[in-house]
C-alpha cells in the first residue's frame, strides 16, 4: 500500500546519519568507540526496562518473587536435556511459545539480583546452549516459516534475542552471528520496506522492536537507525484502516477497534523503545513522541473502568480467559506508567492519578497484587505511587466520548459507565480467527454493557463462556441460528449501513446505529440518548423475513439476584443492578437460567419479542443502572419526564424536559421536536436556562457536502462560529448552513446561540 525507501524513512523519523549522532565521535576510531558506548547502555537500558528494576531484591515483595524466579529457572536448567525433538522432555518441538519462554525466563533470573542465581556462569551458559539448540532445531536460518507468521517473525525472535541479550557473553561470536542469521532470514528488512499487510499498527512496532534486538545483538549502527526510522509510519493519523484515528480509535486489522488488544502491544511496545532509546543516538524524535503520549487520554483512557479494559475494544480476545480485561487494563496501566517516564511533568502528573485511581477501585482484581506476579517493575513503579500521599487519585472522569471511527461509545456519569459496541460500513460485527472467537456474532449488534459500583466483574467471570451470545444486551437480532466464524475472518464481515455514529456535546449524546443481521435480513434503526442517570432506548423499523422470531434484549446480567416486574405500571427492577422502564405498553420477556461454559453461572434475561419476520416494530425504554426500586417507580410514574418525539425509520427523537435536551437522529431529512434537517444527520440540542443554547450536530454517515438546520425557536444571535459554519439566520427562528461535514469523519461540532428573553 506505501512504499517508504530507508532515506524516507530517515527523513520522517527526524533520525540523520546515525554516524553523526553520537556524541564526541570525530573520527573512525572515536565512533567505534561512540558506538560501543551506545550499545551497552542499549543492553543495560534493555534489562532495566523489560526484565524490572527500581525495587530493592532484598525486601518483600521482591525478595520472595525473585528467589521464586531462581528456583524456577534452576528447575528449567537441570531439567534441560537437548535432543532432535525437545530441549526439555516435555516440550516437543515446535513449542513456539513455551520453549523460548523458558530460555528468558532462565535469562532473567540470571540477569535480575536476588534470585540466586544472578551472574551465574553455569545458568547463562545453559541459556546460551539452549538458544543455540533452539536456533539449530526449529528457528533455522532457512526453514521453511509453516504456519502463523507472527511465531516467525515475533514471538519466537523476541523471546530469543530478549534472552541473548540479557545474559550477554555467554552466547558465543559464532552463536551470536548464527542466531543472527536466523532472525535474518525470518525477519530481513524488506519487512519494513512497505507499510502494509501485517506489518502495520501493532505489528510494525513488534517487528521495529525485533530489528533493534537485533542491531543490539550485532552492535549494527544502521539496523538500529532503521528499527528506529521504520516507526515512522505508526505515527500520523489515518482516516480508514489500521492506526489512530483524530478521535481516539485504534484500529486493527483494517476494521476492529483494537485499544484492549495489538493497540496495548503497540503502546507498551513504544514505551520500551522510548525509554530504552532516551539518550541514544536513536532516541525518537519529539513530535513522534507527543503523538503516542496523546493517545494516553484519546485513545486509552477512555476504555479503561476502574482498572479494567472494556471487552468492545479486544477484538477476538474477549473469550481468552476469565478476567482478560482486567490483564489488559493492567498492560494498559503498565505503558502509561513507563511512558510517564519520557513524558512532561505535568502529563506525568496527570497519569500517575489516573493509574492509581484505578487500582484502588479495582476491587475485583487487586492491581497491585497481580502485578507482583507479572511484572516487577511495574509493581515498583506502582507501588511507588500508591504509597505517595502527594499523589492523589483521580476519581472516574464525567462526560461523553464518542468513537464514530470504531462505531464505539463511552459514557461516564456519577456512579455508573455504560459503553455501546456497533457495526458500521467501516467497523465489523465482530472478529474471528485463529479459532478465537467463533460465536461473537452479534457483539456489533448494538451491545450495550454497563456497571454501576460495585459490578467491575459483570463481563469478566466467565461471561463470554456461558451468556446466551444470541441474548446479548441492548442488541437486536434475528434468532436464526448461525454456524461458528460467521462471515469473513478479521472482523472483514462488515453491514452496509452507512448511518453509525451520532452527535456530543462531550456530557450528552445522541446516537444511532443503522443495523442490518449478520447473515440475516434483519434491519433496524436503533438509538440512544445517553443521559445523566439513564439511557433511553428506541427502535423502529425492526424488519426480517428469517422466518425466525427478532429479539431486543432490554439486559442480561450474570447475576442471581431479585427481579421485580410490575408490568402494568411498565416497570422492572433488578435489585443491586438496574432499573427498566417501557414506554408504548411493551411486554417485557424474561428468563432466569443456569448456564454452564466450564462454570456454571446464573443469568436474568430481559427481553422483548417483535415475533416471527417483523414488520416496521419498534421499541422504547430506559435503562437506570444502579437505580433503587423506588426511583424506578417514580420514574415510570412520570410521563413528562421523556417525551418520544419521534421513532420511526426516518427519525428517532426525544425531549428531556428537566435537561433542557432535544435530541434527534435523522434517518432521513426531516422534522422533529421543533428541528429541521436537510439531509439525515443526529442533532443534540440543549436549552442551559440562561438564556444559552448550545446546537450539536454531526453527519454519522460521512458523507454530506451541506447541511441546513433548522430550528424552530426564537434567537437573538449565534456566540461562536465553527469553520464549517457557512451561514446563520436568526430571528424568529434559527437556520444554519453547514458546509463540508462530510471532512469531520462523523465528528461532532457545537453552534453556541443566545435566545430572545421569553
Amino acid at each position: 500500500m506505501n512504499g517508504y525507501p530507508r532515506r524516507l524513512f530517515l527523513q520522517l523519523s527526524g533520525i540523520a546519519v546515525a554516524g553523526a549522532l553520537v556524541s564526541g565521535c570525530t573520527g573512525h576510531t572515536g565512533t567505534e568507540r561512540g558506538y560501543a558506548d551506545a550499545f551497552a547502555l542499549l543492553r543495560r537500558r534493555w534489562r532495566e526496562v523489560t526484565a524490572g528494576s527500581g525495587f530493592d531484591a532484598a525486601v518483600a515483595p521482591y525478595q520472595n518473587r525473585l528467589a521464586t524466579l531462581g528456583t524456577v529457572a534452576a528447575g528449567h536448567r537441570d531439567t534441560m536435556a537437548p535432543t532432535a525433538s525437545s530441549l526439555w522432555p516435555d516440550l516437543a518441538f515446535p513449542s513456539f511459545a513455551t520453549t523460548p519462554a523458558r530460555l528468558r525466563a532462565m535469562a532473567r533470573a540470571y540477569a535480575l539480583p536476588g534470585t540466586g542465581l544472578t551472574g551465574d556462569p553455569g545458568l547463562g551458559a545453559a541459556v546460551a546452549t539452549g538458544i543455540d539448540h533452539y536456533r539449530r532445531h526449529v528457528y533455522a536460518d532457512g526453514a521453511d516459516p509453516a504456519g502463523n507468521w507472527w511465531t516467525w517473525q515475533i514471538g519466537v525472535p523476541k523471546a530469543l534475542l530478549d534472552a541473548a541479550l540479557l545474559i550477554g557473553p555467554h552466547l558465543t561470536a559464532r552463536q551470536s552471528a548464527a542466531l543472527g542469521d536466523a532472525v535474518d532470514h525470518f525477519v530481513p528488512e524488506r519487512l519494513l520496506d512497505d507499510y502494509d499487510g501485517t506489518s502495520t499498527g501493532a505489528n510494525r512496532v513488534d517487528l521495529c522492536v525485533v530489528t533493534l534486538l537485533r542491531a543490539v545483538l550485532g552492535s549494527d549502527p544502521d539496523r538500529a537507525a532503521l528499527a528506529v526510522a521504520a516507526l515512522a509510519p505508526v505515527f500520523p493519523y489515518v482516516r480508514e484502516g489500521d492506526g489512530f484515528h483524530r478521535d481516539g480509535s485504534f484500529i486493527q486489522h483494517t476494521y476492529v477497534p483494537y485499544q484492549g488488544g495489538y493497540g496495548v502491544v503497540l503502546l507498551s511496545g513504544l514505551a520500551t523503545l522510548f525509554a530504552v532509546l532516551r539518550g541514544s543516538p536513536w532516541d525518537i524524535a519529539a513530535p513522534h513522541r507527543q503523538v503516542v503520549l496523546d493517545t494516553v487520554e484519546r485513545s486509552f483512557a477512555p476504555f479503561v473502568h476502574d482498572g479494567f479494559c472494556m471487552d468492545l475494544v479486544r477484538g477476538r480476545g474477549v473469550g481468552r480467559q476469565p478476567y482478560g480485561d482486567h490483564v489488559k487494563g493492567r498492560e494498559i496501566a503498565a505503558a502509561i506508567l513507563l511512558l510517564g517516564e519520557t513524558a512532561s511533568a505535568a502529563e506525568r502528573a496527570r497519569w500517575q492519578a489516573m493509574v492509581k485511581g484505578w487500582a484502588l477501585r479495582d476491587t475485583s482484581v487487586s492491581m497491585l497484587r497481580a502485578a507482583e506476579r507479572a511484572d516487577l517493575g511495574f509493581h515498583a513503579r506502582l507501588a511507588t505511587i500508591m504509597a505517595d500521599d502527594a499523589i492523589p487519585a483521580a476519581d472516574e472522569p464525567s462526560g461523553h466520548r464518542l468513537f464514530p471511527a470504531s462505531a464505539r461509545a463511552v459514557h461516564r456519569r456519577p456512579g455508573w459507565c455504560a459503553a455501546l459496541s456497533m457495526a458500521s460500513h467501516r467497523v465489523g460485527h465482530y472478529e474471528h480467527g485463529n479459532g478465537e472467537n467463533p460465536r461473537g456474532w452479534h457483539t456489533g449488534s448494538g451491545m450495550l454493557y454497563w456497571w454501576a459500583d460495585g459490578h467491575g466483574d459483570q463481563y469478566s467471570d466467565h461471561f463470554w463462556p456461558t451468556v446466551d451470545l444470541y441474548r446479548l444486551p441492548g442488541t437486536t437480532v434475528s434468532t436464526r441460528r448461525l454456524p461458528d466464524g460467521a462471515g469473513e475472518a478479521w472482523g472483514a464481515t462488515r453491514p452496509p449501513g452507512r448511518w453509525v455514529g451520532g452527535a456530543t456535546d462531550g456530557v450528552y449524546a445522541s446516537v444511532g446505529q443503522h443495523l442490518n443481521g449478520v447473515e440475516s435480513t434483519l434491519e433496524a434503526f436503533k438509538s440512544w440518548f445517553f443521559l445523566d442517570d439513564g439511557v433511553v432506548c428506541l427502535g423502529a423499523g425492526i424488519t426480517a423475513e428469517d422466518g425466525v422470531p427478532v429479539e431486543t434484549v432490554v439486559d442480561n446480567r450474570r447475576t442471581d439476584a431479585p427481579l421485580v416486574v410490575d408490568a402494568r405500571a411498565g416497570w422492572a427492577h433488578l435489585e443491586g443492578h438496574a432499573g427498566y422502564v417501557l414506554y408504548g405498553g411493551a411486554r417485557l420477556r424474561r428468563l432466569r437460567e443456569e448456564r454452564r461454559g466450564g462454570v456454571p453461572r446464573t443469568y436474568v434475561t430481559l427481553w422483548l419479542d417483535h415475533g416471527v419476520d417483523p414488520v416496521a416494530a419498534g421499541y422504547a425504554y430506559l435503562l437506570l443502572p444502579g437505580a433503587s426500586r423506588e426511583r424506578t417507580r417514580a420514574r415510570a410514574a412520570d410521563p413528562a419526564w421523556v417525551a418520544v418525539l419521534a421513532n420511526t425509520a426516518r427519525t428517532q427523537a426525544v425531549r428531556v424536559p428537566s435537561l433542557g435536551i432535544t435530541a434527534v437522529n435523522f434517518w432521513t431529512g426531516g422534522t422533529a421536536g421543533g428541528l429541521t434537517a436537510s439531509a439525515p444527520c443526529a442533532v443534540l440540542v440543549r436549552e442551559r436556562g440562561d438564556g444559552i443554547a448550545a446546537l450539536t450536530v454531526s453527519d454519522p454517515r460521512c458523507d454530506l457536502d451541506e447541511l441546513t438546520l433548522t430550528w424552530d425557536r426564537p434567537v437573538a444571535g449565534v456566540l461562536d462560529r465553527h469553520p464549517l459554519l457557512d451561514g446563520a439566520a436568526t430571528g424568529a427562528r434559527l437556520i444554519l448552513r453547514f458546509g463540508r461535514l462530510a471532512d469531520l469523519d462523523g465528528g461532532s461540532i457545537t453552534v453556541t446561540v443566545r435566545l430572545v428573553d421569553p
